[in-house]
């Protein structure tokens, strides 16, 4: 396994629920786990994140961690078809953080398009999913 020059470490109040969370509803693969440490390292397709249970391994925080975790920031995960994911979210009664639209991002005279939805992890970390739309001029 190669590791992304990225990976983000979500620290989290059980690793019981969010290996659940991450795993059985979002369909991530744990590549490896610590017990002892409450961690886990996760993938689902390119995308890689850590998870931490807090007060269990290293906890490298600079305030009092409060919910919802990761305020200010969503993390945008490249998936090929977001609809298997918003039938096990729904089957799983997890709410939608923002339902499903179609945007379009300009990057200089094009127009980047995804289909994408918002949903909150166990501990409120904004999680972005989408499917590439292609691109298109922008007129």
């Amino acid at each position: 396994m190669k590791f992304n020059a990225l990976i983000p470490v979500f620290y989290i109040s059980n690793i019981k629920n969010s290996l659940k969370f991450y795993s059985q509803i979002l369909g991530f693969v744990v590549e490896y786990t610590r017990e002892e440490e409450g961690f886990a390292f996760l993938s689902l397709g390119k995308a890689q994140v850590m998870i931490s249970e807090i007060g269990i391994g290293d906890t490298w925080n600079t305030d009092k961690l409060e919910y919802p975790f990761g305020r200010g920031i969503n993390f945008q995960i490249e998936v090929k078809n977001i609809e298997p994911l918003i039938k096990k979210l729904k089957s799983e009664k997890c709410p939608l953080f923002r339902k499903t639209e179609e945007k379009w991002y300009r990057k200089d005279k094009q127009l980047l398009g995804n289909r994408q939805f918002l949903v909150q992890d166990p501990d409120g970390y904004l999680l972005r999913f989408f499917e590439d739309l292609g691109t298109k001029s922008v007129d």
